[in-house]
């Protein structure tokens, strides 16, 4: 069969990233920020089915592309399984009081003025210590974007502040999964990785900090004392507020720290949120359950759904009514059509041959190391909106340039740092993407809000690109029988 199979020209390969580019293009045009909720998906469809009309012309059985697109459908699962455990983790937190608590005590000890880089800094912080950026933005991301709303600060810039430092964390911990792929891909080790890798992440993240800063200290829509007072008030009013409704995060964290793979860490995490709604908040339970139910059968009942449809709380504060209400699987299930039918599109142009032809073009253009790192960082962001997901952004042109980078004389960690650059911090910005979807779902707000405020995301691969053409920090490879410094 491979004998008949064509090679696909580069019309083929161009054809449906153009038709997904338009389509994606009309879909925010006509439906804006709600785009997500159905066009987006309808648009990735159409395009993969174009992607598999090319690939019948060209010699491939719709079998065989079915097979693939099974085959891409199942690496997304990790992440399906993970957005439905954050489902029901924001829906007991937010019963059990862990999420209202962080709140109440953000609002009276965050400033507005410096808001945003604290947000940045905390959860690189928490980053670096667990090595998920999911988990961040699902636990302390969760709270912050609450605190924002209590204090009348820009929700998309927290979320850019929070992805900005989640991602930091995420990409100079050696317990991330991503910190550790792009080595073992690109053919070097871990922490000669995350050495040559600062050289472009410290600079963007301090870069990002500053950015923080400015936008922080010309913040002119901070809540006043006595909204602050009437915020924390409605919280202390339906919920118990107390430190040790925060131990479902501490557990969570602790499992994550731990290694613990993310979806029964989190799923543990909501419930540990039910036990504690169980413990510690009875008259909410009471009060959400209605009448006809007595208090064994009010537990259940609200515990169960608030792990499948979230909760909604009722305080009189219409903002306040907002920030507590939300959560459960079922707020997932956009999210986790827009991956499915991403993965579809990417799975289609991987398994007949288009996505290999695009990146093969780019590779033509290398013609330098400096154009040769610039076209890797290009070609992972690439991957990140053509196949929406950052691991195979980090793999693909891994094993497509490997050989390249060894051919001219390059040590394999310009390769790993460029993949990260350009793929793993990158795949939050894009709508489809894995990342992006998943963003959305946990912090509410849209990736085409937020993706200009993600200052670190967009500067590490800018400063990927700068460093490459100076030639600075480009490392030569040394030869077996020379001695090796690091």
């Amino acid at each position: 069969m491979n004998s008949q199979i064509k090679q696909p020209s580069l019309l083929d390969a161009l054809s449906p990233v153009i038709l997904m580019v338009t389509l994606l293009g009309g879909a925010v045009f006509y439906f804006g920020d709600s785009s997500s909720s159905g066009a987006n998906q309808i648009a990735l469809l159409l395009s993969a089915g174009l992607a598999a009309i090319i690939g019948i012309k060209n010699g491939f059985k719709w079998d065989d592309i079915e097979a693939g697109i099974i085959k891409g459908i199942s690496l997304s699962m990790t992440a399906i399984l993970i957005l439905l455990a954050v489902g029901s983790l924001i829906g007991t937190w937010l019963l059990s009081g862990t999420v209202p608590t962080m709140i109440y005590y953000g609002l009276q000890i965050l400033s507005p003025s410096f808001f945003y880089a604290a947000t940045c800094i905390i959860c690189a912080i928490v980053a670096i210590s667990i090595g998920s950026s999911w988990t961040v933005a699902a636990t302390i991301g969760v709270a912050l974007m609450g605190v924002a709303g209590g204090l009348g600060v820009s929700l998309p810039i927290t979320a850019g502040a929070i992805i900005s430092g989640a991602y930091f964390g995420d990409k100079m911990s050696p317990l991330s999964d991503t910190t550790n792929l792009a080595p073992a891909v690109a053919g070097t080790d871990l922490f000669t990785h995350i050495r040559h890798m600062a050289w472009t992440s410290f600079p963007s993240f301090v870069f990002a900090l500053v950015v923080f800063i400015i936008l922080g200290m010309t913040e002119t829509n901070s809540a006043e004392a006595t909204r602050i007072a009437q915020l924390s008030e409605g919280l202390t009013s339906k919920y118990t507020i107390a430190w040790y409704l925060i131990i479902p995060l501490l557990v969570t964290l602790t499992l994550a720290l731990k290694k613990v793979a993310a979806f029964p860490a989190v799923f543990i995490g909501a419930l540990v949120g039910g036990l504690w709604a169980v413990l510690f908040q009875q008259e909410l339970i009471i009060e959400l359950a209605g009448e006809g139910l007595d208090g064994f059968g009010a537990n259940v009942t609200v515990i169960w759904t608030a792990m499948f449809d979230g909760v909604s709380v009722d305080t009189g504060d219409a903002a306040l009514n907002d920030l507590l209400s939300g959560g459960g699987m079922s707020s997932m299930l956009t999210t986790i059509w827009l991956i499915i039918t991403a993965m579809v599109f990417g799975a289609v142009m991987e398994h007949v041959g288009l996505l290999k032809r695009v990146v093969d073009l780019l590779v033509g253009f290398a013609q330098s190391a400096s154009s040769l790192i610039i076209t890797t960082i290009v070609t992972a962001f690439g991957s990140n909106l053509l196949t929406a997901d950052q691991y195979i952004s980090v793999v693909m042109p891994g094993r497509m340039f490997k050989d390249e980078y060894e051919k001219r004389g390059l040590a394999p960690e310009n390769l790993s740092r460029a993949l990260e650059d350009g793929g793993t911090v990158t795949s939050a910005l894009v709508p489809w993407n894995t990342c992006g979807a998943y963003m959305q779902s946990v912090l509410l707000v849209s990736p085409l809000e937020y993706a200009v405020f993600c200052v670190f995301n967009w500067a590490s691969p800018i400063f990927g690109v700068i460093f490459a053409l100076l030639g600075f920090k480009v490392k030569k490879l040394v030869s077996k029988e020379e001695p090796q410094f690091n």
